[in-house]
């Protein structure tokens, strides 16, 4: 993958973003203060103002009568000179003294300047109408008398001006905020950016291991933010995507195992068949009628279990997608129950075996008679093969906290613990219990009855005692009679 140009990541999307709002803050925030400042320097009253220009005018003569004009610059610097108020001398020779200030406004100069004799002008601004001027601006005038005659006039401002304030002052604020914001910019990065863009990029990571198989990768999901809400989806996420690659996994092995099962126990019976039509069409072979019969009869045979290993799958397919006919009724246990008896009473004899029933044989269950009496005789069937001689098979008929059990229990040689868990997979016959004896089952029995249990809305499971007995159970929802299923 291609490294992203720095100014394309979000990281410093938003940090960038940050420092400038940070910079344009301070940059606010130092005008304002700069203008507060200004505007607190020149809150003074007008009269105040005016007494100190006539304070300062009569310190101004008194230096002037004591040294002369060779002190005044000195007199105005070190008196006046911490002070945040201008002051400016300007002598009527036209010489200005300013102290630290500079040179004062040019049009205050303007109107200090002698006039030609007989040229109008404006008022001069001692006199009431250039005071009142003068207030306008914020300043005020005194004239300084030395020896009864005017040699100058004072000008006081009632504040530093906005330019020498920012010249003062400025390089501090500026200092001042660079400092602030590579602080807090450091500061922000450390606390705030740099987890979340560690975070975000630990997310980008676990999406990509997760892209290239990894069914592993997770996100940590500490934090209650957005962030944090992110990688709890992608985690979800993730958790979903595996649980179906597994599915498609088990899918797809079940799919392989059942194809090579059913190519299996297909290729049994027909590859009997074959070898005996291909015997008995052999003319070198001089064969009597009683070894042909016997032949034909095996054939026979072999294809009525063809037909049942057919039969049983498209019916094990068709329950399991949920399709042949099914129709809900109350069922009462007991004729099933006798029909079960009566299948299975001649083998039973036959093989010195007891077959019989108990329980609560009037309890009713919503379903399919027919189906359900296909599962009991499955299991019946399935105990039969599995019991010995003098042995027991017995279904019994319960109501409970869980619904309508029936079991089926029988005392033959009962399953190992390993194989209990798979005794209802097709064609498993690990286990005694899933051999066929003599044949004559499919091995799809046991799977057909799981399908019509769960079709019905109940669950079947097994448990068993080596040596002992071993007992399936059905377990269906006890709903009450008349409603639908």
């Amino acid at each position: 993958m291609a490294e992203r140009a720095w100014y394309r990541s979000l990281y410093w999307r938003i940090a960038l973003g940050f420092v400038s709002f940070l910079g344009v803050t301070l940059v606010i925030q130092a005008t304002l203060f700069l203008v507060l400042v200004v505007r607190t320097e020149r809150d003074v009253a007008p009269r105040a103002l005016d007494a100190f220009a006539s304070t300062v005018a009569a310190s101004v003569a008194s230096e002037i009568n004591a040294h002369g004009m060779a002190e005044v610059e000195r007199h105005l610097a070190e008196r006046y000179g911490s002070l945040p108020r201008p002051i400016w001398l300007v002598m009527a020779d036209g010489r200005v003294f300013s102290g630290a200030w500079g040179p004062p406004p040019p049009g205050i100069l303007r109107r200090l300047r002698p006039r030609p004799p007989g040229r109008p002008g404006p008022p001069p601004l001692t006199s009431p109408e250039g005071r009142a001027m003068l207030h306008l601006r914020r300043m005020a005038a005194a004239p300084v008398v030395v020896g009864g005659r005017t040699v100058g006039t004072v000008i006081v401002q009632a504040g530093r001006p906005s330019a020498f304030v920012l010249r003062e002052i400025g390089p501090v604020l500026l200092l001042t905020a660079i400092g602030l914001v590579i602080a807090f910019g450091a500061l922000a990065a450390v606390l705030v950016f740099r987890p979340a863009n560690r975070r975000l990029q630990n997310l980008a990571d676990a999406a990509t291991r997760l892209g290239g198989g990894d069914t592993a990768a997770r996100v940590s999901e500490e934090g209650g933010d957005e962030i944090a809400g992110v990688a709890r989806a992608f985690n979800r996420m993730a958790d979903v995507l595996t649980e179906r690659a597994e599915a498609l996994q088990l899918s797809d092995r079940v799919r392989r195992q059942l194809l090579a099962d059913v190519s299996h126990e297909l290729m049994t019976p027909l590859t009997a068949i074959r070898g005996y039509l291909e015997t008995l069409d052999m003319p070198s072979i001089a064969l009597d009628e009683e070894t042909r019969s016997r032949y034909l009869a095996v054939v026979g045979e072999e294809s009525l279990r063809l037909e049942r290993i057919v039969g049983d799958l498209l019916d094990l397919a068709r329950l399991e997608a949920g399709g042949g006919a099914f129709s809900v009724e109350d069922v009462p246990i007991g004729p099933i129950f006798a029909r079960v008896l009566e299948r299975h009473e001649h083998a039973a004899r036959e093989r010195g075996v007891t077959l019989e029933s108990r329980g609560d044989q009037a309890i009713l269950v919503r379903g399919d008679p027919l189906r359900l009496e296909q599962a009991l005789q499955n299991l019946a069937a399935n105990a039969l093969r599995h019991v010995g001689e003098g042995g027991r098979v017995t279904l019994e008929a319960s109501r409970g906290e869980q619904g309508v059990t029936l079991s089926v229990r029988d005392d033959g040689a009962g399953i190992q613990p390993e194989h209990l868990s798979r005794v209802f997979d097709r064609f498993y016959k690990a286990d005694a219990s899933r051999s066929e004896g003599g044949g004559t089952g499919s091995g799809l029995g046991l799977s057909i009855v799981k399908a019509i249990v769960e079709r019905h809305g109940g669950r079947i499971g097994v448990r068993s005692t080596p040596g002992v007995e071993t007992v399936f159970e059905i377990v269906l929802p006890d709903e009450d009679a008349g409603t639908d299923g």
